[in-house]
C-alpha cells in the first residue's frame, strides 16, 4: 500500500455560525490543503496515481472554494464553513471524483493558519 499527498491552496471568506467570538464576524483566510489518497498497486510507469492528475482534480474542487464566501456554497448553506466541515467536504468531493479499484482518498487536511489545521479521514 503506498500513501501519496500533494498539497494546494485557496483563498475565501468565510464567518462561523453559532460561534461566540471574532471568528462569527466575516473574515478570510489563505487555506492551505493536504490531500492523501493511498494506491493498492503501481502502474507499469510505477506511479499509485500521477501527481499531475491528483493535483488536477483538486484543483477542479478547489476551484469552487477560491476568492468565494463559502458561507454561500450549498455545501455549507446548513452547517458552519469551519475548517472541519470544509476538509470532510474536500474528502467526500475528491472520493467521488477518485476513489476506484486502486486509489482511495485516505485524508484532507485544512490548515487555516500556519498553527490550526482540521484533518477529515474515514
Amino acid at each position: 500500500m503506498y500513501k501519496l499527498t500533494i498539497r494546494t491552496s485557496f483563498a475565501a471568506a468565510h464567518n462561523l455560525i453559532n460561534y461566540q467570538g471574532d471568528c462569527e464576524n466575516l473574515h478570510g483566510h489563505n487555506w492551505r490543503v493536504e490531500v492523501t489518497v493511498t494506491a493498492k498497486e503501481l502502474d507499469k510507469a510505477g506511479l499509485g496515481i500521477d501527481f499531475k492528475v491528483l493535483k488536477r482534480e483538486a484543483g477542479v474542487i478547489i476551484n469552487e472554494l477560491d476568492h468565494k464566501y463559502l458561507n454561500e456554497n450549498p455545501a455549507f448553506h446548513d452547517v458552519s464553513p469551519s475548517s472541519e466541515h470544509i476538509s470532510r467536504y474536500l474528502y467526500q468531493r475528491l472520493s467521488e471524483r477518485l476513489n476506484n479499484d486502486v486509489i482511495t482518498v485516505d485524508s484532507v487536511t485544512v490548515w487555516e493558519s500556519d498553527n490550526a489545521s482540521a484533518c477529515y479521514y474515514e
